[in-house]
């Protein structure tokens, strides 16, 4: 059975309530925004780092980022 795209939605929005969350106690380990920045980026190699080479990683971070420059571009 298909999952509906409003459950997938529902998922994610929980995903990133989580990860907006961890932002913020990331910005009280270190007030460099750097470090967060890596150590997200940490977080998505490591979530794939089993399945996949770190080049293909880095074409999914890409294509995230081009989906997002377009949400907040407007």
């Amino acid at each position: 059975m298909a999952i509906s795209s409003e459950k997938n939605f529902e998922d994610y929005k929980k995903a990133e309530a989580k990860a907006l969350e961890l932002m913020r106690e990331l910005k009280s380990v270190s007030p460099k925004k750097t470090d967060i920045e890596l150590a997200l980026l940490v977080a998505i190699f490591e979530l794939h780092k089993n399945e996949l080479n770190p080049a293909h990683i880095t074409k999914i971070i890409h294509g995230h980022l081009e989906e997002l420059n377009r949400f907040y571009s407007h």
